[in-house]
């Protein structure tokens, strides 16, 4: 589980942690909570046991991790690193879906550990891609530039948009948090220009990339060119979106039954999503490449791989080719959180 994956030899580990060690890891959602622990065995992190927990269930974290430590026959624990969706600041945060608070300081006293740390679920996302094996990702941009170490983007479109960073300071990497998801989405061309408009109608002001990177942004672009009548919509296809999930039918129309007017969203909603991945490139110099997680990515891959995600990743004027030299990828691993958590705890 460490080591593995294409960036191997940039992934770092802390040198005070033995055979044997234990490391107890969480990736807290709103929806499900997942606590693992492993122990490290030659360079990799090995699982011995994993538990997921439905979040709701639960008054607080505290709750969990009882289960857990009962379920376990008691932990002993060298460090612990949790994931969280939320904002994590001065090692405390209030999950966003949930009513708990979690604080590194009272985690460490509650496990009897020194080391505790906390980290919003992208960061971690980004920081598990380091240990992928190569089978867990998927080639969307080979760099042209030899590898070596440097910086990292993850964008990660799923329920929202996540952003996050890994800053290489020459013999580590350390993952960066980030809101982006929530700034300014910036149109490119006429089209794109009309879309920021029918959106400012619709949400009555600001208009974030979230709106458009995620899952119900794949709507919303079908929405928009529904509206121009650049192809009709078919009745068969008009039924599947009232019947359910409207981005997932969208989805599906396009990649399998070609439909025009779904494939056309489909395929402007990839080139948005690969204009804002070259942006976090070049705002983060990524010579160590950029990552697409998230949800999304693995269930319209086809459509990724078609080249329209790469069209706007490229299409940065005079940096066309900075970004063009960048390494690409994938994620089809929806454990690369718990991964990330379960290695940072390591390096503690």
């Amino acid at each position: 589980m460490s080591g593995s994956g294409p960036n191997a030899a940039r992934a770092s580990t802390s040198p005070n942690a033995g055979p044997g060690d234990a490391f107890l890891a969480g990736d807290i959602g709103g929806t499900k909570t997942i606590l693992a622990l492993f122990t490290a065995r030659d360079d990799d992190l090995r699982p011995v046991r994993e538990e997921t927990y439905q979040s709701r269930e639960h008054a607080a974290f505290d709750e969990i991790l009882s289960a857990f430590e009962r379920a376990s026959g008691g932990l002993a624990i060298r460090a612990a690193c949790f994931d969280v969706a939320g904002p994590v600041v001065d090692g405390r945060v209030k999950t966003t879906n949930l009513p708990w608070m979690l604080d590194e300081r009272e985690l460490a006293r509650r496990l009897g550990i020194a080391r505790v740390k906390l980290l919003n679920d992208l960061e971690a996302t980004a920081y598990g891609m380091l240990h992928l094996p190569p089978e867990d990702l998927v080639e969307l941009n080979r760099g042209t530039r030899p590898a070596h170490p440097g910086n990292v983007a993850v964008i990660a479109a799923g329920t929202g948009l996540g952003e996050a960073m890994l800053y290489w300071d020459g013999s580590h990497h350390h993952p960066i948090a980030s809101e982006g998801g929530h700034a300014d989405f910036a149109p490119r061309s006429d089209l794109e220009i009309d879309l920021l408009r029918f959106l400012r109608a619709e949400v009555g002001g600001h208009v974030s990339c979230e709106r458009v990177l995620s899952g119900p942004g794949v709507f919303a672009v079908y929405r928009f060119l529904r509206s121009t009548g650049v192809a009709p919509e078919p009745d068969w296809l008009a039924r599947d979106i009232a019947a359910g999930d409207p981005s997932a039918a969208v989805s599906r129309a396009a990649l399998e039954r070609g439909d025009d007017l779904a494939t056309r969203a489909l395929d402007l909603f990839c080139e948005l999503y690969g204009a804002e991945a070259g942006n976090m490139a070049l705002r983060a110099l990524t010579a160590g490449g950029v990552y697409v997680g998230g949800g999304i990515a693995p269930k319209i891959l086809p459509a990724l791989k078609r080249g329209t995600f790469m069209r706007g990743f490229t299409d940065k004027g005079r940096f066309a080719g900075y970004v063009g030299g960048i390494d690409v990828r994938v994620c089809l691993n929806p454990r690369a959180a718990l991964i990330g958590s379960a290695n940072f705890a390591r390096r503690l």
